[in-house]
């Protein structure tokens, strides 16, 4: 699997570089206490050091490696950093969804018209386009609730997010048609519970959203 091209539009080289080592990483192409060499991965990619270095840096301020002099070690993802990833997207969005209990109307159509694209998407087997919008999903309760920190921590672990739902989502398109209805009744649930205005109706679908797919990550994620 590679990191989708139409995910990188905009992205620098660097930028470019990190998402495909994220990838290889967090699905166990490159192994934990891997040795990353700056002159190897600037070979592989046909570039200069100095982009490596940048896609080095931003990996190792998400946690998965370990800077070393000329290089890295792959910390890769653990269980453990698996569990905290999905606290803290619970968090995150529970505190957007309860903000946007009392006004939610301007999430109404554009949540629905993106279940319609995960649909079609699912239709065809199309894991990028239903990643993509999955991801588009989460991403238009958050920017609803329009508050400024949230979203900064929300942008702290959308790449790692972005990965994680890749690879999560190619596995649940290779289980068939009732798996793919299944992921997108739960996200029909979670407009419904939006669209109830009822604060403790979104708060309890929230939480059994996060922790079906949390269960879900935990099988698809490498170990």
């Amino acid at each position: 699997m590679q990191y989708p091209s139409s995910w990188l539009k905009g992205s620098s080289l660097g930028e470019s570089i990190a998402a495909e080592l994220r990838l290889q990483i967090i699905a166990g192409t490159i192994k934990p206490d891997a040795v990353l060499s700056e002159n190897r991965i600037a070979a592989d990619f046909g570039t200069s050091r100095s982009p490596v270095r940048e896609a080095l840096k931003t990996l190792s301020g998400e946690g998965l490696i370990r800077l070393q002099r000329m290089g890295a070690v792959v910390n890769g993802l653990s269980l453990q950093d698996v569990d905290e990833l999905y606290d803290v997207r619970y968090l995150i969005e529970s505190f957007a969804s309860q903000r946007m209990a009392d006004d939610p109307e301007a999430l109404i159509a554009p949540l629905s018209q993106i279940i319609d694209k995960m649909v079609l998407a699912g239709k065809h087997r199309d894991v990028v386009e239903f990643a993509y919008q999955d991801l588009c999903f989460h991403e238009t309760i958050i920017a609803g609730a329009n508050h400024t920190r949230i979203m900064h921590l929300w942008t702290s672990i959308r790449q790692i997010v972005m990965t994680v739902m890749l690879i999560t989502t190619r596995e649940v398109l290779s289980q068939g048609e009732d798996k793919i209805d299944y992921v997108i009744g739960k996200h029909r649930k979670l407009l419904q519970a939006l669209e109830s205005r009822d604060a403790d109706i979104i708060g309890r679908n929230v939480e059994e959203y996060f922790a079906d797919s949390h269960r879900t990550l935990q099988t698809s994620i490498p170990q």
